[in-house]
């Protein structure tokens, strides 16, 4: 089995709803997401992907969709008054927390044809969460 790992990082901010927490309110972070891929066969230049190949498909939809992006979930009071202000927001179904986060950048390397088989984001330098896939 071979494996490949990309390291992609992005800034963001967000809030969590139905939490008492301090992240309840607004706030951002400096996120690492470490995506790995897996497979059994090297193509023809002995390589499982080339590092370029995860840059165009998944790194650029990072940079488009999360980078200095207000990721909010869809019922957030705060959505309507950014969208009306023209502010960037990146709407998810999901609390948007380092958990759910790293399941929608696996689910997009998924659905963009990688074979990605494990991302970790790095919330903070002492903080990350890991998503797999569905067992």
């Amino acid at each position: 089995m071979f494996r490949v790992t990309r390291q992609i990082e992005f800034c963001y901010g967000h809030r969590l709803l139905d939490y008492q927490g301090k992240c309840r309110h607004l706030h951002g972070h400096n996120g690492l997401a470490v995506v790995t891929l897996e497979g059994t066969r090297l193509d023809e230049r002995g390589m499982l992907l080339d590092f370029g190949e995860i840059k165009k498909k998944l790194q650029r939809w990072i940079d488009e969709e999360l980078d200095h992006n207000m990721i909010l979930r869809r019922d957030d009071p705060l959505l309507p008054t950014l969208q009306e202000r023209g502010e960037r927001v990146f709407v998810m179904d999901a609390n948007p927390t380092a958990e759910n986060i790293a399941r929608l950048i696996y689910d997009q390397g998924r659905s963009a044809g990688l074979p990605v088989v494990e991302v970790i984001l790095w919330e903070t330098p002492n903080c990350f969460a890991t998503y797999t896939g569905e067992p």
